[in-house]
């Protein structure tokens, strides 16, 4: 994207016709009323998701005041500070309404596209500058429309915001069609392990039965859980050194580096009990629970958290991904985890729950066979998540060309 002169830096306030803040009416999901977005059907990328709608009550005059008409901006105003001002234009059903997490905010199509407004908050440029605009609460963060209005935004000749738009859009195509494939691999994980190794085998009738505590090893700690206490505190993470697994490696079902922690050696000796070791099956038991991965035989030394449970397995009975799958998959067991806990104030998982955990155990060979359809699997999982940061990157590049004339004028302003 190549244009002419600079372009000017112009406040929200001259571009917007208005701006309103959404409903504080309660929402239900019986579909009474009419359906309304909430900042979670509001990606982080400006996209919206309506698989999750509830539905509010207004009055005639409310639902007037509250419309969305297509190209309305919907911004995300109090949020945690990384998600705080995830901005998305409204283009579906005219019927919908917007809860009181979000600000509707009309822009003057004469002089500026709602797109052009959304591509910019939603940049790396936009998200640091609304960053540090937003206002810290307790867990929490807050954008108000007035602040929001202060904001000011390079403004290109429409005629060139419209040719980056379509560029734009067809960039987030490719985006999206990427992160739906990912999507479907999942899918085809889920009915790979109901069709081989679920209810939906063959010979699945005839399996017997056993506990997982029967399926791990035969040697003292194959199921642990810690340390707990004072025992690892957060302050005693350091740069390099033993790594240390905890929710984020089993969040997604499979195994995979987020926040990277570590404690000395010297730290490790004391916790060797809690060494996560090659082809272990690790399960989060606080935070989002029930989730459950492989760890891979690549991994460094390494030990675990008090969110993790960990299951080292007899492999002359059970395949790790075999279990780790039927975990957060199998739907005798999820009924069992849903049983414990009913009545419970907090669902969760611990332990002695994870041990006492029943499943219909298929024969290793065909244990084997399944964790193979896994491996290839994930291999196409990788190769499409290499695909879809490409497509993000490719994207990512063409809002930077877009908007680096107006960004370069700022910083020479």
């Amino acid at each position: 994207m190549s244009g002419g002169s600079q372009w000017p830096m112009v406040s929200l306030a001259e571009l917007v016709l208005d701006t309103q803040y959404g409903t504080a009416a309660k929402a239900n999901d019986v579909g009474r009323g009419q359906p309304v977005l909430r900042m979670n059907n509001l990606t982080y990328e400006g996209r919206f998701e309506t698989s999750d709608l509830k539905w509010v009550e207004l009055t005639d005059g409310e639902r007037e005041k509250l419309a969305l008409r297509h190209g309305d901006l919907l911004f995300n105003r109090t949020n945690s500070r990384e998600l705080v001002g995830k901005t998305g234009v409204w283009k579906g059903p005219a019927d919908f309404t917007f809860a009181g997490y979000l600000v509707r905010v009309r822009v003057r199509e004469e002089s500026v596209l709602p797109e052009w407004v959304a591509a910019y908050l939603n940049s790396s440029e936009g998200k640091a500058t609304l960053f540090h605009m937003a206002k810290p609460s307790i867990n929490m963060a807050n954008i108000s429309a007035t602040d929001l209005l202060r904001l000011q935004i390079p403004v290109a000749p429409l005629e060139f915001q419209r040719r980056a738009v379509r560029q734009l859009e067809r960039a987030d195509a490719i985006r999206r069609k990427r992160t739906e494939a990912i999507a479907l691999t999942e899918e085809l994980l889920r009915s790979a392990f109901v069709q081989m190794v679920g209810p939906r085998a063959q010979g699945y009738e005839r399996w017997p039965r056993a506990r997982l505590e029967e399926l791990a090893a035969a040697t003292p700690g194959s199921m642990r859980t810690g340390p707990f206490g004072s025992a690892l505190l957060h302050s005693e993470f350091v740069d390099e050194g033993v790594a240390v697994l905890g929710i984020d490696n089993a969040v997604q079902n499979r195994f995979a580096w987020g926040e990277r922690r570590f404690v000395t050696q010297e730290k490790y000796e004391g916790l060797r009990r809690y060494t996560a070791y090659p082809d272990d099956v690790i399960v989060t038991i606080m935070g989002t629970t029930g989730r459950s991965a492989v760890v891979p035989r690549d991994i460094p030394l390494a030990i675990t958290t008090k969110h993790l449970a960990t299951l080292t397995l007899d492999r002359s009975r059970a395949e790790p991904e075999f279990v780790a799958q039927a975990i957060h998959t199998h739907p005798e067991v999820l009924r069992q985890i849903a049983q414990a806990n009913r009545g419970a104030i907090m669902s969760g998982l611990n332990l002695t729950l994870i041990r006492a955990l029943s499943v219909p155990v298929p024969p290793v060979q065909v244990q084997r066979s399944f964790s193979r359809a896994v491996a290839e699997i994930r291999e196409l999982e990788l190769a499409l998540s290499t695909a879809s940061r490409q497509a993000q990157d490719l994207f990512d590049s063409l809002v930077a060309d877009a908007f680096r004339r107006g960004n370069a004028q700022r910083a020479s302003a």
